[in-house]
This record gives C-alpha cells, sequence and structure tokens, in this order.
C-alpha cells in the first residue's frame, strides 16, 4: 500500500509509459505545429491537457469517456472544447450531448430539481472525475478529425494506467465507441456502468434513466469513498 501511495503522488507523465516515452508531447506538435495544417486547432493549445492537470491520477475516482473534443466555437464567445469532455466553459450555449447529461443528473440524484446547471464541469474535476476525451485535439468543424494522429494510444494508455494502479473506480462507458474500452479495464476490481450516449440520437435508448449517476456514489460509497457532488 505504502507503493501505492508513493506512486499515485506522482504526475501522469511519471505513470503512463507512453507519457514517459513524451509520445503526447509528440502529439501536440504534430496537431498544432504542422506546416501543412492550415485550420484552426481546438482546444486552445494550453488546455489539451486540461483533464489531467485538474484531476490527478491519486484523485481520480471516477472516469467519464468521451470520443473527441468539441469542434464549434461561437462568435464573440469562443470554442466549446476547453479540455474537459463534455464540458463547455460558463457563456458558451450548452451542446444537446451536456444538456441531457444534466437532465439525468437531476433526475437520478436530485429527485428533477434543478441542481446541477453548470455547463463548466470543472467543479467535477476538482472531485476526482477524469473527463478523458480518446482524442485530445480536433480540426475546427470536422469531428474525428485527429482520431488517427495517436491520440487513442495515449489516452488507452491512461485508462490501462488508472485500472492497473487503482482500486475501485467507476469508468462511465456511454456509447458504442467508449464501451471499445472495456477490455483496457480491469473490472474484478473497479465498477464499468456503460449505457447509451447521451446525444439526442441515442440518449433516449438508455442513458436517460440510467441512473448512472446515483449508482455510481452508490459504489463510491461502499468503498468507502464520498459522493460526487454531481
Amino acid at each position: 500500500m505504502e507503493h501505492q501511495t508513493q506512486t499515485e503522488s506522482m504526475l501522469w507523465e511519471e505513470q503512463v509509459p507512453l507519457m514517459q516515452q513524451g509520445l503526447h508531447k509528440r502529439l501536440v506538435a504534430l496537431a498544432y505545429e504542422n506546416p501543412a495544417t492550415r485550420y484552426k486547432v481546438y482546444p486552445a493549445r494550453e488546455n489539451v491537457f486540461s483533464a489531467m492537470r485538474q484531476t490527478s491520477l491519486k484523485a481520480t475516482r471516477v472516469v467519464i469517456i468521451g470520443q473527441d473534443p468539441y469542434f464549434n466555437e461561437h462568435s464573440g464567445q469562443g470554442p466549446e472544447a476547453h479540455g474537459l469532455c463534455f464540458s463547455v466553459q460558463s457563456g458558451i450555449p450548452i451542446p444537446p450531448s451536456l444538456r441531457n447529461i444534466l437532465q439525468e443528473v437531476n433526475i437520478s440524484v436530485y429527485e428533477g430539481r434543478r441542481v446541477s446547471v453548470e455547463s463548466d464541469l470543472s467543479r467535477w474535476a476538482s472531485q476526482g472525475v477524469l473527463l478523458l476525451n480518446a482524442s485530445l485535439t480536433v480540426i475546427a468543424g470536422q469531428p474525428n478529425s485527429h482520431a488517427g494522429l495517436g491520440w487513442h494510444q495515449v489516452t488507452d494508455d491512461i485508462i490501462a494506467t488508472i485500472s492497473r494502479k487503482k482500486d475501485n473506480v467507476v469508468f462511465m462507458l456511454w456509447g458504442a465507441f467508449a464501451q471499445k474500452k472495456i477490455a483496457l479495464i480491469d473490472r474484478k476490481k473497479h465498477l464499468v456502468l456503460a449505457t447509451s450516449h447521451p446525444s439526442p440520437l441515442s440518449a433516449h435508448k438508455g442513458f436517460l434513466g440510467s441512473g448512472v449517476f446515483r449508482r455510481c456514489n452508490k459504489y463510491l460509497a461502499e468503498n468507502g469513498f464520498p459522493p460526487i457532488e454531481w
């Protein structure tokens, strides 16, 4: 246990093998410095690793996996993406998937009261919820445009590292893409909550009414952790 405590106190870069090798830095350079790419890239470069910066390995109790950053920008307000999956900063119009996420929180955790309304999910990140996109960058207006860049190798390694080094983490896998990550997770010592994606096209097929946020808190409490204030 002492060894686990010591390793958990280290940086992600010291614990995730591909980050130890510097792959994440090379991918940032590919995404933002490639002279052949004249397109705008989201999120802002300084926000690429916001999820890991706001939620340390030691603090991680829940992992929510998205596919890639939001690819839209609002005139005069900035891009939707800011480094946390599904989240947008205050003042940015709330995307439909996030609206459904907040709806499910309020129904399942707060008995229908509109308690969780803030679009910036940094409040979750500060409580140990790692909001991780599989791709950490995207070209403006082009969804999944950086899916082949190499980010999936890094983020798969992050997921596998959490599974290997931690116990009793809740992994929320919403939709078919996220559920492919099950192979990286040791289900004997972690909880996987799999539902349909919260997008308007599929939220009614299992996400809405799933109670994933309530079930997450129940599991955390059963394992001696405080609940997340969703």
